[in-house]
C-alpha cells in the first residue's frame, strides 16, 4: 500500500502540514481547474480542497484530515503532479500524529458538472478546531439531526438513515409530513379531487347527463378527508421505524452549533449532533392591520378544516394557494370573490397561460378584483365588512368569510439560528451554497427556509443530496429547472424559462403553441379551452421552457422537465412518438410545428 508524505512543522500544540498530491496513477502536469477553499476555512477529513481535469474526468483532492486552512501554494491553471504541494493545513498535534503516513486517499471522479460561478459561502463563523468532534454532548446524540419532519424534513432523515447515519428528526406536531401533508398539499388536493367530481357532474349535462344536486355532508367530508392524511402520516412514521430514525416532537432553537434545544410535552431535551439539516419550513404570511382575532377571518389551514360552507366568501390574494382553495368552494357551493393586487391571477406564470383559467372562472365567481386592494376589515355581526382600493375597487362590500391567502415567509428567524452565527436575511431566509451548507459548514439548509420557490418537490431533491453530502458523496443541487403547478379547474403547469423572463433577459427564442382545440382527446373530454407551449432556443433549438393550461396539466408538464434535464431539442421531441389519443400528445404537436412537420393543423409556410 502507497502512503503519502506529510510534512509536520510543530508549534506548540498545533501542527501545520503540508498537503500535497497523493497518487493518482501515471497522469501527470494536470490543470488546477477549480480552489475549493480559502485560507481561515474549516475543513473535515475527506472534503474536497481542489479539483483537477484530465483528458478523461475531473478529479477531486480530499483532506487528508480535519483542519484549518492556513495557506493556499497554488492557482487556478497551474500544473501538479504526484508530490506536488498545494496547501498548509492547521491541525493539533493529536491528528498530526495520528495521520503523518495513512494510505493514498481514493479520488473519485466527480460525475456533476458544477457552474464556474457557484455562489460558495464561506463559513465565517469558524468553529474551536476541537470542536469539529470534540464538544459537549446533549441528552440525546446523534450524527445527523433534522429539524423539522416536512417533506424536505423526514425525506433527509430517511436517506441519512439508509446512508448508514445514526438519525434524529425533531418535529414540533404529533405526526409526521409537516404542513404540506398535514395541512397544505394533501388534504387540498382531496378536496380538489371532490371538487372536480361535482363539477364534472354538472358539466355532463351539456353530453344529455343529468345528476340531481349533489347533498354534501360536511362530517363525512371532513372524515374523508383526515383518513387520507392518516394514511399517509401511519406510513411515515413506520417508515421511519423501520429505519431505526428516532422522533421527538418538540419546538427547536439552537443553543450551540453542536446543539438543540428541545421544548417537548414532557419537558426540555438537549440534543447534539455532528450534522444538522434545518427544514423548518415556512408560515402564512399575514398583513398588518387586520383583525385577524375573529375567527372568520381565516387562512389556508383554516380553509382544510372545512368547518362550514359560507354562503359568501373574499379570497384576498390570487396566487395558486387562494385560487386552489377558490377551486373547492366554488364547487361546494359559496359564492366567491378574489382580489389580486397585480394586473393578472398568479403572476408568476405568463399571462397567456392565464386566461383558459380566468375566463372559465369569472364566469362561475361573483367578482374578480385586478389592481385592487383591501385597506380596512372592519368586523360586524352580520359579517366582514370590507373596504377595497384600486384600479377595479367595488364598493365596501360583506363576507361571511375572508381567506387571507397572501403568501408564506420562512421561518429562518424562528429557530434560534441567528444565535449560534449562521446567516438569516431580513426576510427569514437561510443562505445556503450549492451544497446547501449554511455558513456554518456542518449545518445545512433545505426546503422553503432556505429560498424560492417553496415547493415540496424542491424540499424533498434538496433533502436527499444534503444526506448524500453528509454521507460523503460528491454532489450539488445542479437541477435546470423546478415544475410549479396550480391544481386549479383548469390546471396550470410551467418549467423552465417563461416567455416573460426570457424578453427581460434579451434571450433570442420562439415560442410554438398548439390549441387544444385541435387535440382530439381534449375535444372528446368537452375540455379544449386548453393549450400547450413551447419556449425554444431559435438557434439551437433546444428547449427552454414550457407552459400547459388544461386538465390534468400537472401531469403532463414532467415530459418537458426531462426534455429539459437531457438538453433535448425540437426535433427529439417531435420524433418521441407519443400515444394517441392523448393529452400528451399536445407536447408533440408543439414540437412538430416548431420543426415544420405539424400535419395536425395547417400552418401556412412563412
Amino acid at each position: 500500500m502507497q502512503t503519502q508524505s506529510i510534512k509536520l512543522n510543530k508549534v506548540a500544540m498545533i501542527q501545520v502540514i503540508e498537503i500535497e498530491i497523493p497518487d493518482i496513477g501515471d497522469f501527470k502536469d494536470i490543470p488546477i481547474i477549480e480552489i475549493l477553499v480559502s485560507p481561515g476555512d474549516v475543513v473535515e477529513k475527506e472534503a474536497p480542497l481542489i479539483t483537477l481535469e484530465t483528458d478523461k474526468a475531473t478529479l477531486e483532492i480530499p483532506a487528508p484530515q480535519a483542519g484549518v486552512i492556513k495557506e493556499i501554494t497554488v492557482k487556478v491553471g497551474d500544473k501538479v503532479s504526484q508530490g506536488s504541494p498545494i496547501l498548509t493545513l492547521e491541525t493539533s498535534n493529536q491528528q498530526a500524529e495520528a495521520t503523518a503516513t495513512l494510505p493514498t486517499t481514493e479520488i473519485q471522479s466527480n460525475s456533476i458538472d458544477t457552474a464556474e460561478d457557484t455562489p460558495l459561502i464561506k463559513p465565517e463563523i469558524a468553529p474551536d478546531l476541537a470542536s469539529i468532534k470534540n464538544f459537549p454532548h446533549g441528552d440525546i446524540h446523534a450524527e445527523v439531526v433534522v429539524l423539522g419532519a416536512g417533506p424536505g424534513g423526514y425525506t433527509a432523515a430517511f436517506r441519512a438513515a439508509d446512508l448508514g447515519k445514526k438519525v434524529i428528526l425533531i418535529e414540533r406536531y404529533p405526526s409526521l409530513g409537516g404542513v404540506c401533508l398535514n395541512v397544505g398539499c394533501i388534504p387540498s388536493k382531496a378536496l380538489l379531487h371532490v371538487a372536480k367530481v361535482i363539477t364534472e357532474a354538472k358539466d355532463a349535462e351539456h353530453q344529455g347527463i343529468v345528476f340531481g344536486k349533489p347533498k354534501i355532508t360536511l362530517d363525512k367530508l371532513r372524515a374523508w378527508k383526515e383518513s387520507v392524511i392518516g394514511k399517509l402520516t401511519k406510513g411515515l412514521k413506520a417508515l421511519a421505524k423501520k429505519r431505526k430514525v428516532e422522533v421527538i416532537q418538540g419546538t427547536g432553537q439552537f443553543s450551540t452549533n453542536h446543539m438543540i434545544q428541545v421544548e417537548t410535552p414532557t419537558g426540555t431535551k438537549t440534543v447534539s449532533f455532528d450534522y444538522c439539516i434545518i427544514a423548518a419550513g415556512s408560515s402564512v404570511a399575514r398583513i398588518p392591520g387586520f383583525p385577524y382575532d375573529d375567527p372568520r377571518i381565516i387562512d389556508s389551514t383554516g380553509a382544510l378544516k372545512l368547518e362550514e360552507i359560507p354562503k359568501r366568501m373574499l379570497i384576498i390574494g390570487g396566487g395558486i394557494i387562494g385560487l386552489e382553495m377558490a377551486t373547492v368552494y366554488d364547487a361546494l357551493g359559496c359564492k366567491i370573490s378574489v382580489v389580486e393586487l397585480m394586473e393578472q391571477l398568479i403572476p408568476g406564470a405568463d399571462a397567456d397561460l392565464i386566461q383558459p383559467l380566468y375566463k372559465r372562472i369569472k364566469k362561475r365567481y361573483e367578482a374578480i378584483y385586478l389592481k385592487t386592494k383591501v385597506t380596512a376589515i372592519e368586523a360586524k355581526k352580520t359579517g366582514l365588512k370590507v373596504t377595497f382600493s384600486g384600479e377595479n375597487a367595488p364598493e365596501p362590500q360583506t363576507y361571511d368569510r375572508i381567506l387571507m391567502a397572501v403568501g408564506r415567509r420562512p421561518n429562518g428567524h424562528d429557530i434560534g439560528a441567528e444565535n449560534i452565527g449562521i446567516h438569516v436575511n431580513e426576510r427569514g431566509y437561510i443562505q445556503v451554497d450549492q451544497q446547501l451548507r449554511t455558513n456554518i459548514p456542518h449545518i445545512f439548509g433545505i426546503g422553503d427556509i432556505v429560498g424560492e420557490p417553496m415547493l415540496a418537490h424542491k424540499a424533498t431533491h434538496e433533502g436527499k443530496l444534503a444526506a448524500e453530502i453528509i454521507a460523503g458523496h460528491k454532489v450539488v443541487f445542479d437541477a435546470r429547472t423546478i415544475p410549479s403547478v396550480a391544481y386549479t379547474d383548469p390546471e396550470i403547469a410551467w418549467m423552465g424559462l417563461t416567455e416573460n423572463a426570457a424578453k427581460q433577459q434579451g434571450i433570442d427564442y420562439e415560442k410554438v403553441t398548439f390549441p387544444w382545440a385541435a387535440s382530439g382527446r381534449a375535444i372528446a373530454m368537452a375540455r379544449e379551452e386548453g393549450m400547450t407551449h413551447l419556449l425554444l432556443d431559435k438557434n439551437t433549438r433546444h428547449i427552454l421552457g414550457a407552459s400547459i393550461v388544461g386538465v390534468n396539466a400537472g401531469e403532463l408538464i414532467s415530459e418537458t422537465v426531462l426534455a429539459l434535464e437531457m438538453g433535448a431539442d425540437m426535433e427529439d421531441i417531435s420524433l418521441t412518438i407519443h400515444p394517441h389519443p392523448t393529452l400528451s400528445e399536445t407536447i408533440l404537436f408543439a414540437a412538430e410545428i416548431a420543426e415544420g412537420s405539424i400535419t395536425d393543423l395547417y400552418i401556412p409556410k412563412k
